[in-house]
């Protein structure tokens, strides 16, 4: 297991909504569906932008720059104009603290 690193408190991030933070160097987005929490890259590898700010629906986060999509499960990229994914992390909620596994 990686170093457990804190990124937010659960009643920072509602359902349906999303946060980012700076992990390492890194910005991560960090997504609430339905109590469950998911962390991916913030930034879009089509042209960088900031997929916290990207609608959700589902597991699915649509960048808001040019609709790029992407499981916030998996990272994995679903749909043009993205064809490579970004990484995601392990989450884990000890208590009220969101912590993400970084390796």
């Amino acid at each position: 297991m990686g170093n457990l690193i804190k990124v937010a408190n659960k009643n920072d991030l509602a359902p349906g909504k999303a946060i980012s933070a700076s992990v390492n160097n890194k910005e991560i987005a960090i997504f609430n569906i339905d109590g469950k929490f998911y962390a991916i890259d913030n930034e879009c590898t089509h042209a960088g932008g900031p997929l916290c700010e990207g609608e959700l629906g589902g597991t699915t986060v649509t960048c808001p720059w040019h609709g790029a999509t992407f499981d916030v499960a998996s990272g994995a990229a679903l749909g043009a104009p993205a064809f490579t994914g970004v990484c995601s992390y392990k989450v884990h909620v000890e208590g009220d603290e969101i912590k993400v596994e970084m390796p």
